[in-house]
Protein backbone atom coordinates (compact mmCIF):
# COMPACT_ATOMS: atom_id res chain seq x y z
CA UNK A 1 0.00 0.00 0.00
CA UNK A 2 1.17 3.64 -0.69
CA UNK A 3 2.08 6.49 2.03
CA UNK A 4 -1.15 8.19 3.20
CA UNK A 5 -1.07 11.14 0.46
CA UNK A 6 -3.85 13.51 -0.58
CA UNK A 7 -5.87 13.72 -3.84
CA UNK A 8 -8.02 15.96 -5.76
CA UNK A 9 -11.02 14.38 -7.92
CA UNK A 10 -12.99 16.10 -10.10
CA UNK A 11 -16.19 14.87 -10.84
CA UNK A 12 -16.22 13.19 -8.00
CA UNK A 13 -19.69 12.51 -7.62
CA UNK A 14 -20.10 11.14 -10.95
CA UNK A 15 -20.45 7.30 -11.64
CA UNK A 16 -17.10 6.89 -11.94
CA UNK A 17 -15.72 9.30 -9.48
CA UNK A 18 -17.92 7.89 -7.32
CA UNK A 19 -16.41 4.44 -6.86
CA UNK A 20 -12.54 6.13 -7.20
CA UNK A 21 -13.28 8.21 -4.67
CA UNK A 22 -14.42 5.33 -2.56
CA UNK A 23 -11.25 3.38 -3.02
CA UNK A 24 -9.10 5.83 -2.62
CA UNK A 25 -10.55 6.94 1.11
CA UNK A 26 -10.76 3.40 2.09
CA UNK A 27 -7.06 3.19 1.67
CA UNK A 28 -6.42 5.80 3.71
CA UNK A 29 -5.55 9.07 1.62
CA UNK A 30 -7.60 12.57 2.58
CA UNK A 31 -9.85 13.13 -0.72
CA UNK A 32 -10.43 16.24 -1.77
CA UNK A 33 -13.40 16.17 -3.59
CA UNK A 34 -14.42 18.83 -6.46
CA UNK A 35 -17.93 18.97 -6.25
CA UNK A 36 -20.47 21.03 -8.94
CA UNK A 37 -22.93 22.20 -7.00
CA UNK A 38 -24.19 20.68 -3.61
CA UNK A 39 -23.80 16.64 -5.38
CA UNK A 40 -24.60 14.12 -3.44
CA UNK A 41 -21.66 11.45 -3.19
CA UNK A 42 -23.32 8.15 -4.10
CA UNK A 43 -21.68 4.80 -4.60
CA UNK A 44 -22.86 2.14 -7.54
CA UNK A 45 -24.30 -0.20 -4.93
CA UNK A 46 -26.64 3.24 -4.34
CA UNK A 47 -25.40 3.52 -0.87
CA UNK A 48 -24.23 7.28 0.38
CA UNK A 49 -20.52 7.49 0.30
CA UNK A 50 -18.56 7.43 4.09
CA UNK A 51 -15.22 8.14 4.79
CA UNK A 52 -12.53 4.99 5.08
CA UNK A 53 -9.70 4.94 6.40
CA UNK A 54 -9.18 8.44 5.03
CA UNK A 55 -10.91 11.46 4.88
CA UNK A 56 -12.98 13.08 2.55
CA UNK A 57 -13.28 16.83 2.37
CA UNK A 58 -16.32 18.51 0.10
CA UNK A 59 -14.40 20.92 -2.49
CA UNK A 60 -17.12 23.29 -4.62
CA UNK A 61 -16.11 24.35 -7.95
CA UNK A 62 -16.47 23.75 -10.90
CA UNK A 63 -13.83 22.70 -13.75
CA UNK A 64 -15.28 25.13 -16.91
CA UNK A 65 -14.33 28.11 -14.62
CA UNK A 66 -10.97 29.38 -14.69
CA UNK A 67 -8.74 28.27 -11.19
CA UNK A 68 -11.62 25.75 -11.52
CA UNK A 69 -13.95 28.28 -9.36
CA UNK A 70 -12.17 27.96 -6.24
CA UNK A 71 -12.30 29.99 -3.41
CA UNK A 72 -8.79 31.34 -2.25
CA UNK A 73 -8.56 29.30 0.60
CA UNK A 74 -9.96 26.28 -1.16
CA UNK A 75 -7.35 26.93 -3.80
CA UNK A 76 -4.26 26.83 -1.33
CA UNK A 77 -5.84 23.49 -0.24
CA UNK A 78 -6.11 21.88 -3.64
CA UNK A 79 -2.16 23.33 -4.27
CA UNK A 80 -1.23 21.03 -1.62
CA UNK A 81 -2.50 17.91 -3.04
CA UNK A 82 -0.30 14.95 -4.12
CA UNK A 83 -2.19 13.74 -7.17
CA UNK A 84 -4.86 14.96 -9.24
CA UNK A 85 -7.58 12.62 -10.69
CA UNK A 86 -9.01 13.83 -13.43
CA UNK A 87 -12.72 12.44 -14.07
CA UNK A 88 -15.05 14.92 -14.69
CA UNK A 89 -16.36 14.99 -18.12
CA UNK A 90 -20.04 15.41 -20.37
CA UNK A 91 -20.26 11.77 -21.51
CA UNK A 92 -23.67 12.04 -22.98
CA UNK A 93 -24.20 12.07 -26.72
CA UNK A 94 -26.17 14.35 -28.94
CA UNK A 95 -25.29 17.52 -26.87
CA UNK A 96 -24.73 21.12 -28.44
CA UNK A 97 -21.06 21.05 -29.24
CA UNK A 98 -20.34 23.79 -27.55
CA UNK A 99 -21.04 21.81 -24.10
CA UNK A 100 -18.08 19.29 -25.28
CA UNK A 101 -15.99 22.04 -25.68
CA UNK A 102 -16.73 23.49 -22.85
CA UNK A 103 -16.38 20.80 -20.19
CA UNK A 104 -14.48 18.05 -21.60
CA UNK A 105 -11.91 20.64 -23.20
CA UNK A 106 -11.83 24.05 -21.38
CA UNK A 107 -12.38 21.64 -17.99
CA UNK A 108 -9.07 19.69 -18.50
CA UNK A 109 -7.34 23.05 -19.74
CA UNK A 110 -8.31 24.58 -16.04
CA UNK A 111 -6.94 21.24 -14.46
CA UNK A 112 -3.92 21.27 -16.40
CA UNK A 113 -3.48 24.71 -15.33
CA UNK A 114 -3.64 23.81 -11.91
CA UNK A 115 -1.18 21.05 -12.18
CA UNK A 116 1.52 22.11 -13.83
CA UNK A 117 1.36 25.80 -11.84
CA UNK A 118 1.18 23.53 -8.30
CA UNK A 119 3.50 20.71 -10.25
CA UNK A 120 0.74 18.15 -9.05
CA UNK A 121 1.41 14.77 -10.76
CA UNK A 122 -2.19 14.20 -12.72
CA UNK A 123 -3.71 10.91 -13.54
CA UNK A 124 -6.55 11.48 -16.79
CA UNK A 125 -8.90 9.66 -17.30
CA UNK A 126 -10.07 10.08 -21.36
CA UNK A 127 -11.32 7.20 -23.35
CA UNK A 128 -10.54 4.35 -25.62
CA UNK A 129 -12.95 5.52 -28.11
CA UNK A 130 -10.58 8.57 -28.67
CA UNK A 131 -9.51 5.58 -31.89
CA UNK A 132 -12.45 7.11 -33.58
CA UNK A 133 -13.63 5.25 -36.37
CA UNK A 134 -11.41 2.79 -37.37
CA UNK A 135 -10.95 -1.19 -37.50
CA UNK A 136 -7.95 -2.91 -36.72
CA UNK A 137 -6.11 -2.54 -33.21
CA UNK A 138 -5.66 0.43 -31.00
CA UNK A 139 -2.61 0.31 -29.06
CA UNK A 140 -2.38 2.59 -25.84
CA UNK A 141 0.98 4.52 -26.81
CA UNK A 142 -1.57 5.46 -30.50
CA UNK A 143 -3.52 8.91 -30.17
CA UNK A 144 -3.97 11.56 -33.06
CA UNK A 145 -3.63 8.66 -36.32
CA UNK A 146 -5.69 11.00 -38.53
CA UNK A 147 -8.82 9.03 -37.57
CA UNK A 148 -11.97 10.78 -37.89
CA UNK A 149 -13.76 11.09 -34.01
CA UNK A 150 -17.31 8.91 -34.29
CA UNK A 151 -19.25 11.79 -32.57
CA UNK A 152 -18.29 15.11 -31.05
CA UNK A 153 -18.09 13.23 -27.48
CA UNK A 154 -14.43 11.62 -28.87
CA UNK A 155 -13.61 15.00 -30.56
CA UNK A 156 -13.44 16.83 -27.45
CA UNK A 157 -12.10 13.89 -25.89
CA UNK A 158 -8.95 13.32 -28.35
CA UNK A 159 -8.91 17.16 -27.89
CA UNK A 160 -8.15 17.32 -24.31
CA UNK A 161 -5.96 14.31 -24.17
CA UNK A 162 -3.64 16.07 -27.15
CA UNK A 163 -3.80 18.88 -24.33
CA UNK A 164 -2.34 16.34 -21.87
CA UNK A 165 -0.11 14.64 -23.90
CA UNK A 166 1.75 18.26 -24.80
CA UNK A 167 1.57 18.84 -20.96
CA UNK A 168 3.89 16.10 -20.29
CA UNK A 169 6.14 17.33 -22.81
CA UNK A 170 6.39 20.66 -20.86
CA UNK A 171 6.94 18.74 -17.62
CA UNK A 172 3.61 17.86 -15.92
CA UNK A 173 3.93 14.04 -14.57
CA UNK A 174 1.05 12.56 -16.50
CA UNK A 175 -0.66 8.98 -16.37
CA UNK A 176 -3.73 8.13 -18.84
CA UNK A 177 -6.61 5.90 -18.08
CA UNK A 178 -8.50 5.33 -21.02
CA UNK A 179 -12.34 3.06 -20.43
CA UNK A 180 -14.35 1.65 -23.08
CA UNK A 181 -17.92 1.77 -22.74
CA UNK A 182 -18.56 1.68 -18.97
CA UNK A 183 -20.89 -0.13 -17.59
CA UNK A 184 -22.13 -2.31 -14.25
CA UNK A 185 -20.49 -4.23 -11.77
CA UNK A 186 -18.55 -7.32 -12.20
CA UNK A 187 -20.19 -9.90 -10.25
CA UNK A 188 -23.86 -8.52 -10.16
CA UNK A 189 -24.73 -6.12 -12.91
CA UNK A 190 -25.60 -3.61 -10.58
CA UNK A 191 -25.37 0.18 -12.38
CA UNK A 192 -26.10 3.32 -10.32
CA UNK A 193 -27.42 5.37 -13.65
CA UNK A 194 -28.98 3.41 -17.00
CA UNK A 195 -26.39 5.71 -19.48
CA UNK A 196 -23.79 4.38 -22.42
CA UNK A 197 -25.55 1.79 -23.69
CA UNK A 198 -28.51 1.19 -21.43
CA UNK A 199 -31.18 3.72 -23.45
CA UNK A 200 -29.89 1.41 -26.76
CA UNK A 201 -30.57 -1.70 -24.46
CA UNK A 202 -33.52 -0.30 -24.00
CA UNK A 203 -35.15 0.86 -27.17
CA UNK A 204 -33.83 -1.98 -29.10
CA UNK A 205 -35.16 -5.12 -26.72
CA UNK A 206 -38.56 -2.81 -26.58
CA UNK A 207 -38.87 -3.47 -30.11
CA UNK A 208 -39.18 0.29 -30.46
CA UNK A 209 -36.35 0.38 -33.58
CA UNK A 210 -36.02 -3.00 -34.89
CA UNK A 211 -33.82 -2.57 -37.95
CA UNK A 212 -30.12 -1.33 -37.14
CA UNK A 213 -27.27 -0.41 -39.13
CA UNK A 214 -24.55 -2.54 -38.03
CA UNK A 215 -21.90 -5.41 -38.90
CA UNK A 216 -22.87 -8.88 -37.35
CA UNK A 217 -19.09 -8.63 -36.30
CA UNK A 218 -18.26 -4.93 -35.39
CA UNK A 219 -17.10 -5.32 -31.65
CA UNK A 220 -18.43 -3.45 -28.73
CA UNK A 221 -15.96 -3.16 -25.41
CA UNK A 222 -17.87 -3.21 -22.14
CA UNK A 223 -16.31 -2.58 -18.82
CA UNK A 224 -17.31 -2.87 -14.95
CA UNK A 225 -17.03 0.29 -13.27
CA UNK A 226 -15.79 -1.74 -10.54
CA UNK A 227 -12.79 -2.98 -12.88
CA UNK A 228 -12.19 0.94 -14.18
CA UNK A 229 -12.00 2.46 -10.88
CA UNK A 230 -9.51 0.16 -9.73
CA UNK A 231 -7.28 0.90 -12.38
CA UNK A 232 -7.57 4.55 -11.60
CA UNK A 233 -6.71 3.98 -8.17
CA UNK A 234 -4.27 2.00 -8.99
CA UNK A 235 -2.56 4.84 -11.22
CA UNK A 236 -3.13 7.64 -8.66
CA UNK A 237 -1.36 5.20 -5.34
CA UNK A 238 1.54 3.38 -7.77
CA UNK A 239 1.76 6.76 -9.96
CA UNK A 240 5.60 5.67 -10.04
CA UNK A 241 5.28 2.95 -12.16
CA UNK A 242 2.19 4.31 -14.02
CA UNK A 243 4.08 7.65 -14.85
CA UNK A 244 4.04 8.26 -18.48
CA UNK A 245 1.92 5.47 -19.50
CA UNK A 246 -1.64 5.38 -21.03
CA UNK A 247 -3.57 2.16 -19.90
CA UNK A 248 -6.93 0.67 -21.67
CA UNK A 249 -9.13 0.03 -18.72
CA UNK A 250 -10.94 -2.44 -21.23
CA UNK A 251 -13.38 -4.96 -20.52
CA UNK A 252 -15.45 -7.98 -22.19
CA UNK A 253 -15.57 -7.88 -26.23
CA UNK A 254 -19.36 -9.01 -27.28
CA UNK A 255 -19.87 -8.77 -31.17
CA UNK A 256 -23.13 -7.37 -32.32
CA UNK A 257 -24.18 -11.73 -33.31
CA UNK A 258 -23.10 -12.12 -29.07
CA UNK A 259 -25.50 -9.32 -28.64
CA UNK A 260 -27.93 -11.14 -30.74
CA UNK A 261 -27.81 -14.54 -29.18
CA UNK A 262 -27.86 -13.71 -26.03
CA UNK A 263 -31.12 -11.43 -26.51
CA UNK A 264 -32.85 -14.16 -27.80
CA UNK A 265 -32.83 -16.14 -24.97
CA UNK A 266 -34.65 -13.77 -23.35
CA UNK A 267 -38.68 -14.35 -24.30
CA UNK A 268 -39.54 -11.20 -22.90
CA UNK A 269 -36.98 -9.34 -25.09
CA UNK A 270 -37.25 -8.35 -28.92
CA UNK A 271 -34.17 -8.90 -31.00
CA UNK A 272 -33.16 -6.21 -33.73
CA UNK A 273 -32.02 -7.22 -37.20
CA UNK A 274 -28.74 -5.72 -37.83
CA UNK A 275 -28.29 -4.86 -41.79
CA UNK A 276 -24.90 -3.27 -43.61
CA UNK A 277 -24.95 0.15 -43.45
CA UNK A 278 -25.06 0.81 -47.13
CA UNK A 279 -28.29 -0.67 -47.26
CA UNK A 280 -29.84 0.81 -44.37
CA UNK A 281 -32.39 3.98 -45.01
CA UNK A 282 -33.51 6.01 -41.76
CA UNK A 283 -36.53 7.55 -44.13
CA UNK A 284 -37.25 3.82 -44.19
CA UNK A 285 -38.76 3.33 -40.57
CA UNK A 286 -41.74 2.99 -39.75
CA UNK A 287 -42.82 6.61 -38.86
CA UNK A 288 -43.64 5.26 -35.23
CA UNK A 289 -39.78 3.85 -34.71
CA UNK A 290 -38.25 7.01 -36.67
CA UNK A 291 -38.23 9.18 -33.31
CA UNK A 292 -36.45 6.18 -31.34
CA UNK A 293 -33.66 5.95 -33.91
CA UNK A 294 -33.41 9.68 -33.95
CA UNK A 295 -32.80 10.60 -30.33
CA UNK A 296 -31.13 7.53 -29.26
CA UNK A 297 -29.93 4.99 -32.16
CA UNK A 298 -28.52 7.47 -34.40
CA UNK A 299 -26.19 8.90 -31.46
CA UNK A 300 -24.80 5.30 -30.98
CA UNK A 301 -24.58 3.31 -34.30
CA UNK A 302 -21.26 4.77 -35.16
CA UNK A 303 -20.45 1.85 -32.93
CA UNK A 304 -22.31 -0.79 -34.47
CA UNK A 305 -19.85 -0.87 -37.67
CA UNK A 306 -16.39 -0.44 -35.84
CA UNK A 307 -14.18 -3.88 -35.76
CA UNK A 308 -11.88 -2.26 -33.78
CA UNK A 309 -9.58 -4.48 -30.58
CA UNK A 310 -8.17 -2.43 -27.91
CA UNK A 311 -4.76 -3.56 -27.02
CA UNK A 312 -4.22 -3.57 -23.28
CA UNK A 313 -0.20 -4.93 -23.40
CA UNK A 314 0.63 -1.77 -20.97
CA UNK A 315 -2.61 -2.05 -18.37
CA UNK A 316 -2.09 -5.56 -18.17
CA UNK A 317 1.58 -5.30 -17.41
CA UNK A 318 0.76 -3.02 -14.75
CA UNK A 319 -2.06 -3.75 -12.75
CA UNK A 320 -1.31 -7.73 -13.13
CA UNK A 321 -5.06 -8.46 -12.73
CA UNK A 322 -6.41 -11.30 -14.07
CA UNK A 323 -8.13 -10.63 -17.92
CA UNK A 324 -11.89 -10.42 -17.97
CA UNK A 325 -13.79 -13.28 -18.27
CA UNK A 326 -15.86 -14.14 -21.72
CA UNK A 327 -18.60 -11.30 -22.82
CA UNK A 328 -21.57 -13.30 -23.15
CA UNK A 329 -21.95 -13.91 -19.22
CA UNK A 330 -21.58 -10.55 -18.24
CA UNK A 331 -23.96 -9.22 -20.62
CA UNK A 332 -26.81 -11.63 -19.34
CA UNK A 333 -25.81 -10.25 -15.43
CA UNK A 334 -26.41 -6.31 -17.32
CA UNK A 335 -29.71 -8.14 -18.88
CA UNK A 336 -30.59 -9.74 -15.76
CA UNK A 337 -30.30 -6.42 -13.36
CA UNK A 338 -31.87 -4.65 -16.04
CA UNK A 339 -34.57 -6.68 -15.58
CA UNK A 340 -34.56 -7.33 -12.38
CA UNK A 341 -35.30 -3.32 -11.53
CA UNK A 342 -37.87 -2.78 -14.27
CA UNK A 343 -35.83 -0.58 -16.76
CA UNK A 344 -35.78 -3.49 -19.02
CA UNK A 345 -39.48 -4.98 -19.77
CA UNK A 346 -42.25 -4.37 -22.12
CA UNK A 347 -42.79 -0.67 -23.19
CA UNK A 348 -45.45 1.74 -21.79
CA UNK A 349 -48.57 2.36 -24.25
CA UNK A 350 -47.35 5.90 -24.76
CA UNK A 351 -43.40 6.55 -24.32
CA UNK A 352 -41.61 9.24 -26.13
CA UNK A 353 -37.97 8.98 -27.32
CA UNK A 354 -37.00 11.69 -24.98
CA UNK A 355 -37.70 9.63 -21.92
CA UNK A 356 -35.46 6.87 -22.50
CA UNK A 357 -32.93 9.70 -23.44
CA UNK A 358 -32.74 12.03 -20.83
CA UNK A 359 -29.31 13.54 -21.42
CA UNK A 360 -28.18 14.76 -18.33
CA UNK A 361 -24.77 15.64 -17.05
CA UNK A 362 -22.25 14.66 -14.34
CA UNK A 363 -19.00 16.64 -14.05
Amino acid sequence: MSDPMTVLVTGASGFLGAETTARLSAAGHTVLTLLHRNSELVRNNGRKLTPGRGTLTRIAGDVTRPGLGLTDDDRRLAALADRIVHCAAVTDFGLPDERYEHVNVTGTRNVLDLALACHIPLVHVSTAYVCGERDGIAREDELDVGQRPGNCYEKSKLTAETMVREAARDGLPVAVVRPSIVTGATRTGRVREFKTIYPVLRVLTRGLVRTVPGHYDAVLDLVPVDRVADLVTEAATRFQDAGGRTLHAVGHELTLRDFSDVLAEYPSLQVPRFVPPSAFSASALPDRERPYYDRVISLHDTYFRRRVHFDDTQAAAFSRRPAPARGRPYLRRLLDHCLTTGYLGPAPREEPAAALYDGSTHR
